[in-house]
């Protein structure tokens, strides 16, 4: 007797089809599903994304050879209302988006869970290095044992609800050393295929360029600012800038320099120093607490404000009207209004948000 049914999400890299195998191996009856979410073969002709016709052919082959059917979803309206225009419009006002964190809470764990759902499955399965444990407190989202390859950092958007009818079958691998050898042993033509890279619907990784064509409006030069307000050069585009970049600035000074302040109102960039960028506090709204409780009374953690960032000591406090303050023992850098920040306990996952505010006062 099989052990349930499992829609798997197929990008047509390794992980993906190592996950499709395993479950068929383990007596899941399986589904592979691969989402449309953009057209981006126009754009970048030659060039693998995790959305490119390439990939989803290598996804039905991964299928084909696990012997299970596969569909592809075409989800490109949805993908261009929730990821994409909040992207654009987020970048339009100073800020610095996180599209797969929005993907993953609409898109995969979102539209394509709720589609698993109605075809009789019992879970999604994903390639994702993450865990998911179940107690009589309910479900709980942990960081994957590979801390080079752990995703938890862009899941802190699934629910109870979600968490119950997920699977992550490779939170508990290493990649390099097992599921590429799982890969090899399974025989998959994806076995040493390269992960992908970047934002998978900005061509080339130029997001200015994406912007421009995607609103028609042309970036306008303006003032590059020292910390004292004097004009010290122009930019080609205030897009074009993140908090904490050094390099191409295009202003030539005597000493390391570091934006410290975009103004897209203004068309300004800041310059400033490395101690500019350090701020002992931020506050983050559109938080989920992936328990469904809100804690009451502020808790001790450690969070990120970036996906490769070890876990900081921290002070969290949910704030009255929805919105979480996080304090930090140690002032971080470069705080980003737009990212996201997640907060953990150990290994577990207990919620996120987006950055909307910091303290630079630190």
């Amino acid at each position: 007797m099989g052990r349930g049914r499992v829609l798997v999400a197929m990008s047509g890299g390794v992980d993906s089809s190592v996950v499709a195998n395993l479950l068929v191996e383990q007596g899941y009856d399986c589904l592979g599903a691969t989402m449309r979410l953009a057209s981006n073969e126009d754009d970048r002709p030659g060039e693998r994304t995790c959305c490119s016709t390439d990939d989803v052919a290598d996804a039905r082959q991964a299928c084909w050879d696990a012997g299970i059917r596969h569909y592809t979803f075409d989800y490109t309206n949805q993908f261009s209302r929730e990821v994409i225009d909040p992207f654009v419009a987020g970048y339009e006002v100073g800020l610095t988006p996180n599209p797969c964190v929005a993907c993953n809470r609409h898109l995969k764990f979102g539209a394509l869970l709720d589609r698993a759902l109605e075809l009789g499955c019992d879970y999604l399965a994903t390639g994702h290095y993450a865990r998911v444990t179940h107690d009589t407190r309910g479900y709980h989202l942990l960081k994957g044992v590979d801390a080079a390859k752990d995703q938890s950092y862009f899941l802190f958007g699934l629910t109870q609800q979600r968490l119950a009818h997920v699977m992550f079958p490779l939170g508990g691998l290493h990649k390099a050393s097992e599921v590429r050898d799982l890969a090899e042993r399974m025989g998959l033509s994806s076995a040493h295929k390269k992960d992908s890279e970047g934002i998978c619907f900005v061509p080339g990784g130029d997001h200015l360029r994406f912007i421009e064509a995607r609103t028609g409006r042309a970036a306008r030069p303006g003032d590059v600012l020292d910390a004292q307000g004097n004009v010290i050069g122009t930019h080609a585009g205030a897009l074009r800038y993140t908090l904490g970049q050094r390099k191409g600035l295009g202003v030539a000074c005597a000493h390391p320099v570091y934006v410290v302040g975009i103004d897209t109102t203004a068309n300004t960039v800041t310059l400033g120093e490395q101690e500019q960028l350090l701020s002992s506090e931020l506050v983050a709204g559109d938080w989920n607490w992936v328990a469904g409780q809100v804690p009451a009374a502020p808790l001790r953690a450690a969070a990120k404000v970036r996906y490769h960032q070890p876990d900081q000591p921290c002070l969290v406090t949910p704030l009255a009207d929805g919105r979480v303050r996080v304090e930090f023992e140690t002032p971080q850098r470069a705080i980003t209004p737009g990212q996201a920040v997640v907060v953990y306990e150990g290994d577990e996952c207990l919620g996120g948000g987006t950055i909307l505010a910091q303290d630079v006062s630190a």
